[in-house]
């Protein structure tokens, strides 16, 4: 970042990328603790995971009135009025991130009071990988590495290969057993969750490839979810071997 004559013009911009840097370790943490909280069956943590997705709020709202002051009051230009837009994008993407977390941990407070099945080991793995992009897609934020936001947005195809595959498994259960149709059909949603959040995590990537290049990405976003378009004839009649306990 350039340094500027006037030092409260950084000052302002430090604790704009330091509360957008806040805003991504709080949803991250949204997201490992509500995985947990559904692998553990935690009713206690997962309403713990989703109170504190006011604090996210709170602080997008604080990032919305820090980017408003700088556009008011200091006029940017070129790279820096990339970097502040660029970040009332990302708080924005950061926001609904905190959300889908906070879906994901209401769906585990419920799932906690039913049996268990035993697709939920496929949904820990999913959530590792948005996990991983979150994690560096912050990184190349504070970096302003495109590279690393571009690694990023190519994972995003994986993301849905994984939904795509857990989709197709819950489906499975859900017609060989009906009992299994209520606590499949929440994990359907909380699979969704996650693979939205891995949208956003490219939103993101590619947020930060116009703030530092000043131009979008070439090309289009891989994509590989097939769900909208899967029938019950696509899915496979046996249940896969499954060796893992509930």
């Amino acid at each position: 970042m350039t340094d500027h004559t006037v030092k409260s013009y950084d000052e302002e911009l430090d604790r704009m990328t330091n509360a957008i840097l806040e805003m991504g370790g709080m949803v991250e943490q949204q997201l490992a603790g509500a995985i947990t909280a559904l692998v553990k069956r935690d009713a206690a943590l997962a309403d713990q995971v989703r109170q504190s997705d006011q604090k996210v709020d709170a602080l997008e709202e604080e990032v919305n009135h820090l980017v408003l002051r700088l556009l008011a009051l200091r006029q940017p230009m070129a790279v820096d009025l990339r970097l502040i837009t660029a970040s009332l994008k990302i708080s924005s993407d950061l926001e609904r991130m905190g959300d889908y977390a906070a879906n994901m941990a209401k769906r585990a407070g419920a799932l906690s009071q039913i049996e268990p099945v035993r697709p939920i080991s496929a949904i820990p793995r999913l959530a590792q990988v948005t996990q991983t992009m979150t994690k560096d897609v912050l990184d190349a934020y504070v970096e302003r590495d495109v590279d690393k936001a571009m690694a990023v947005w190519r994972r995003d195809e994986e993301v849905d290969e994984m939904y795509n595959s857990v989709f197709r498994e819950l489906l499975t259960y859900m017609m060989e057993d009906p009992r299994s149709i209520t606590p499949c059909t929440h994990l359907l949603f909380i699979a969704k969750n996650i693979e939205r959040l891995g949208d956003h995590a490219t939103n993101i990537a590619e947020t930060i490839n116009f703030m530092v290049k000043g131009t979008a990405v070439a090309g289009e976003r891989p994509k590989g979810d097939i769900t909208p378009f899967t029938t019950s004839s696509a899915i496979p009649v046996s249940r896969p071997t499954e060796t893992e306990g509930p």
